[in-house]
């Protein structure tokens, strides 16, 4: 009676924990800082799962007292597994396709560079094969983001540098944001115009004529153990600035889907009014951080967000760059403003 007792109250208690891990947002924990960690990584729940559930089902084997319990908390894994690979296929798992448009296309590529650890000729070789209109550079100083502006003014497609840094000598706390110049003067928005996210710094450029999109380079805090609540109040800041304006917003977002949920301001969004470029583009379960483990089983903290103004016609996670020396993999977004026939 005992042991079927206790038999129950593990079970119970196993059934509990990955319920938590597939659908934390039910609970509201989603924001907290254990189950923050762990839901960041579905893909390797995924196989941590199967892993341990296929050892169970031998364990069983040889346990004959146990073999109940272990073959029951087998079943709950797989199911977990099922679920949560469910999840991870519905979002998306890679499409790189880009669409052919006749014009008006931006392309956005956001990168935290680790501090410009790949070198200003890459991060700008990168920008320019990959026809990038817009560059978010997380964790770039100004001096790396002036050579890589002059490196891509030499491969002729010229871009206005933008940057906001909390600290000159500390990299992580700087922001870079590059617009190329064929969409006009673009200003920051000083910090009593708007503010800007906790910790590490948002760069939210204007349009000087006040024609064309707020653009914006995001970079909230990382959901470290001390950082948690300026970690929220990045992401709360996020959706609010996202809020109906025409914008483009794009860089090291350090959350996933999960992490955002019920930031959007419809079931359709993301971060406020903006739309998840990933997601809709079937790349939302690919991971960009760190670049030591496969894609799929990486997190996908890395986003380009924008309002309903724009569809996105083309989306990749860059995995060539693994080995340039961020931990971060760039991702590419084409953006088509919207059809408003």
């Amino acid at each position: 009676m005992i042991r079927r007792l206790v038999s129950f109250v593990l079970l119970l208690a196993l059934a509990a924990a990955l319920f938590v891990a597939a659908f934390p947002q039910v609970l509201g924990l989603e924001q907290r800082y254990y189950v923050a960690q762990v839901i960041a990584f579905r893909g390797i729940l995924v196989v941590v799962a199967v892993v341990v559930a296929v050892v169970f089902l031998f364990a069983g084997l040889a346990l004959r007292a146990a073999r109940s319990l272990l073959a029951a908390a087998a079943v709950l894994l797989l199911v977990f597994a099922a679920v949560t690979g469910g999840v991870l296929v519905e979002r998306g798992t890679g499409s790189t396709k880009f669409d052919a448009k006749a014009g008006g296309d931006v392309r956005v590529l956001a990168w935290n560079t680790l501090g410009g650890a790949p070198g200003a000729a890459t991060i700008a070789k990168l920008a320019v094969n990959s026809k990038a209109d817009i560059v978010s550079l997380p964790e770039t100083t100004r001096k790396t983001a002036n050579a890589v502006a002059a490196k891509m003014k030499a491969a002729k497609r010229p871009v206005s540098v933008l940057v906001l840094a909390y600290d000159k000598t500390d990299s992580a706390k700087s922001t870079a944001l590059l617009i190329s110049t064929k969409l006009g003067t673009y200003r920051v928005v000083a910090d009593d115009e708007g503010g800007t996210t906790p910790v590490l710094p948002t760069v939210v450029a204007r349009p000087a004529d006040g024609s064309g999109p707020v653009i914006v380079a995001a970079h909230p805090a990382a959901p470290v153990k001390a950082l948690m609540t300026d970690w929220r109040a990045g992401l709360r800041y996020l959706a609010k600035l996202c809020s109906g304006e025409s914008m483009i917003m794009a860089g090291d977002f350090n959350s996933t889907l999960d992490h955002q949920s019920g930031l959007g301001s419809k079931p359709s969004t993301t971060l406020g009014s903006c739309r998840d470029a990933a997601k809709a583009s079937a790349n939302g379960a690919v991971g960009t951080w760190p670049t030591t483990v496969p894609a799929l089983l990486a997190a996908p903290i890395d986003h380009v967000m924008a309002t309903s103004d724009w569809s996105v016609s083309g989306f990749r996670v860059i995995t060539t760059q693994d080995g340039s020396g961020s931990d971060h993999r760039p991702v590419l977004a084409q953006l088509t403003p919207a059809s408003t026939d």
